[in-house]
């Protein structure tokens, strides 16, 4: 009986070492990702981790090309574990390079509202807030203007709903979203505060704005960001402003404006949503003999 020997192909150790650099990068960067949703440590050093993870993903990447090249050359075996490689380190690079891309489009800032010239305040918010973490200071004109040229459509919403039907829209938009609400603050009723006939003359003051002050976190990260909504009194009605501010990095990659832009359009559809029709109770219709009883007792 003769055996068959079987010769096993060589293997190119710099497509090994392409997949387990891959597979380690893969496994920091979910371990990052872990840290920095649970606020482990401090944001610093949990994207320091994620910084690391991408880098062996592309470390990953070249070691990858560079075992394609050995198993042209040379006929190693090893194209599965070096495509695996790149397929693993392409996965976790194209997150970031997206926002790289969006950064590179859109404006650098992280503070947008729809009220730049009073924009409205953090008051809760800014006693939670980190030392290390953004100014809770609108940046002012310069913000204002690259907001603008960006972000045109983002303005106040003009209701003429009361300021509590505005505030109770409010608070059911941000409670569906599941944000966590840590200041809410119903307006009181009272004169408006602008267009003053006399202003020298006595005032009723017990108008006051309306304050929902919220924190919402990042999809996959999880990094918190704030946000507040301002319910006005006007002459026209209720006047409806919103401000969304990222805690870290200079570019917010317009989720601030998204998040501005659906959350005033929200509000404003539940206000103009009509309320269900009351059903009407019924009552028992009169019968032609029902007069007539009425008339026999009577009698």
């Amino acid at each position: 009986m003769v055996r068959r020997r079987i010769i096993e192909e060589p293997v190119s150790r710099l497509a090994i070492w392409s997949r387990r650099v891959a597979l380690f990068s893969l496994v920091t960067a979910f371990i990052g990702v872990i840290i920095v949703r649970s606020g482990a440590l401090d944001v610093v050093p949990a994207v320091s981790t994620l910084a690391g993870a991408l880098a062996l993903a592309i470390v990953a990447i070249l070691l990858a090309f560079g075992a394609g090249i050995m198993i042209w050359r040379d006929g190693l075996g090893g194209l599965r574990e070096a495509v695996t490689a790149v397929l693993i380190g392409l996965a976790l690079i194209a997150y970031p390079a997206y926002f790289v891309v969006r950064a590179y489009q859109l404006p650098a800032i992280y503070d947008v509202t729809t009220d730049p010239i009073d924009p409205p305040q953090f008051d809760v918010i800014a006693r939670l807030r980190p030392r290390d973490a953004n100014p809770i200071t609108y940046e002012g004109l310069y913000a204002a203007e690259l907001q603008h040229a960006a972000y045109s459509d983002i303005e106040a919403e003009q209701t003429t709903a009361t300021p509590q039907e505005a505030f109770d829209a409010a608070i059911k938009v941000i409670t569906k979203r599941r944000w966590r609400v840590v200041n809410a603050r119903p307006p009181a009723q009272g004169l408006p505060p602008t267009r003053v006939s006399n202003p020298r003359a006595p005032q009723d003051l017990t108008a006051r704005d309306g304050v929902i002050e919220a924190v919402t976190r990042s999809p996959i990260l999880g990094f918190r960001e704030d946000v507040v909504v301002r319910i006005r009194t006007t002459n026209d009605g209720t006047r409806i402003d919103a401000r969304s501010a990222s805690r870290y990095g200079r570019s917010d990659f317009g989720s601030n404006a998204t998040r501005v832009r659906n959350l005033v359009s929200d509000i404003d559809d539940v206000l103009t949503r009509p309320s269900a029709p009351e059903k009407e109770e019924k009552k028992p219709a009169r019968t032609s003999q029902e007069p007539e009883r009425g008339r026999s007792a009577k009698r």
